[in-house]
């Protein structure tokens, strides 16, 4: 039996398409997550029987965690900064999140919808250490769409 051809789910760089604005240099994206809430109806069926029955219900909003290294790049820095200032309806933005292959081809899109900053953290400052630094972008969405 033939194994799958699965070369083409490895994910080899990661970026964030933010209103037209490309960032590819993102390294690690964790969190991404489409979940809806679970409504519980219970009854009594025809035979008397208790019943319980699960059906789908609201969508729930998100958060992802986007790292990469420390660059001069401001666009995460001024992002967060206009969130802080109350700007909403310039911070809520469309965008997705691309997964490229080894040849820098789409493979895969996950659409964000209304998404804004929530933290940003930069990692530990440490004199002498040779790791390369990092900052990490929690985002808040309200809805995860794959395209």
């Amino acid at each position: 039996m033939a194994l799958p051809d699965l070369d083409g789910s490895v994910g080899h760089s990661f970026g964030l398409e933010i209103d037209g604005v490309q960032i590819k240099s993102i390294t690690e994206v964790s969190g991404l997550k489409m979940e809806q809430d679970v409504i519980e109806l219970k009854q009594n069926g025809p035979d008397g029987k208790y019943v319980i029955k699960k059906l789908p219900g609201r969508w729930k909003a998100g958060e992802v965690t986007l790292s990469r290294a420390l660059t001069a790049d401001q666009s995460f820095e001024k992002w967060v900064k206009d969130s802080q200032f109350g700007k909403m309806g310039d911070v809520r933005k469309g965008g997705a999140i691309v997964v490229y292959d080894y040849e820098g081809n789409p493979v895969k899109r996950y659409k964000l919808t209304n998404a804004w900053p929530k933290s940003l953290e930069i990692g530990a400052l440490k004199a002498g250490d040779t790791s390369v630094l990092t900052e990490k972008l929690i985002v808040t969405y309200e809805r995860l769409e794959v395209e």
